[in-house]
């Protein structure tokens, strides 16, 4: 068994396909499916589905692949480690933001990072945090900026980034006092971010408590275009409470009981991180304090 072997058999799962595959290795397709059937051979087992719908990892092919990029992972380490031992700090780093974590200013300290480790490539996801945990999990991200209502999951390591009350963003006329219950929410149009989102997550979890259902007429994805639909007299938009700061154009009331969302930076706790995600850890706690 060989290494190349292996990013192969990563690349195919990946990709859909050997021709694919072959592309992003660079290498020739008949090369890449000689190389597959090779490591099937030695291993005694179908490793792909081959049909007229495309290739798919049989079940055996989805048992060895984290198998596979846990040992490309540990290669890549040894590099990095070497190169950091050099005084260089390399490599690749993985990143994912919440959908609707605006209020954090990841662009300004993923910018900070790169002029300190130009050398090292960002890439960068945006989805909901379910889909960010799942990618910390499959070893597809280092580092994910996640919503979070209640505890934090037991399998990763968590700094809190935020942690801020909730506030509802009044559309002008609106007859809601200075402060607003959850209750009183139901029965006028809400403006939210998605499901998937923290805050989403700790204003529906806050309406059950309180007995009531949220349909949210308007949904966006930033927390600054929530207000933006407010101040043009949709809804009555929920958003964190640092997300107004600045913003003279909108009537902001507290949500009582309080309301509160938190935004976790989360990392794997089963395997060390790169030389270069351990530096944009450091680099964001800096951020952090």
């Amino acid at each position: 068994m060989e290494l190349h072997q292996l990013r192969y058999l990563v690349a195919v799962a990946e990709e859909g396909g050997f021709t694919r595959a072959a592309a992003r290795e660079h290498v020739a397709q008949p090369g890449i499916s000689a190389q597959i059937a090779r490591l099937e051979r030695e291993l005694g087992h179908v490793l792909f589905d081959r049909s007229a719908r495309g290739v798919r990892p049989t079940p055996a092919g989805e048992a060895v692949l984290p198998h596979a990029r846990a040992a490309l992972a540990a290669v890549a380490a040894v590099r990095d480690t070497a190169d950091e031992l050099a005084g260089l700090v390399r490599g690749r780093v993985s990143v994912g933001m919440v959908r609707g974590g605006g209020v954090v200013d990841l662009p300004g300290l993923l910018g900070d990072f790169h002029r300190t480790h130009p050398g090292v490539e960002i890439r960068l996801v945006e989805a909901a945090t379910d889909a960010l945990l799942d990618g910390l999990r499959r070893h597809d991200l280092d580092l994910a900026w996640v919503g979070r209502h209640g505890d934090p999951p037991a399998d990763l390591d968590v700094d809190v980034v935020l942690d801020v009350p909730l506030v509802a963003v009044l559309p002008p006329g609106n007859p809601l006092g200075d402060t607003v219950t959850v209750a009183e929410l139901a029965e006028h149009p809400v403006i939210a971010l998605p499901r998937g989102a923290g805050v989403r997550a700790a204003l529906d979890s806050a309406a059950e408590d309180a007995g009531v259902v949220l349909t949210p007429a308007l949904e966006a994805g930033s927390p600054a275009v929530l207000l933006d639909l407010a101040v043009q007299g949709l809804g009555v938009a929920i958003v964190p409470e640092p997300a107004v700061a600045g913003r003279e154009d909108v009537r902001v009331a507290p949500l009582v009981p309080e309301v509160r969302a938190r935004i976790d930076l989360a990392r794997r706790r089963d395997a060390p991180l790169s030389p270069a995600a351990r530096a944009l850890l450091a680099r964001a706690r800096e951020w952090i304090a």
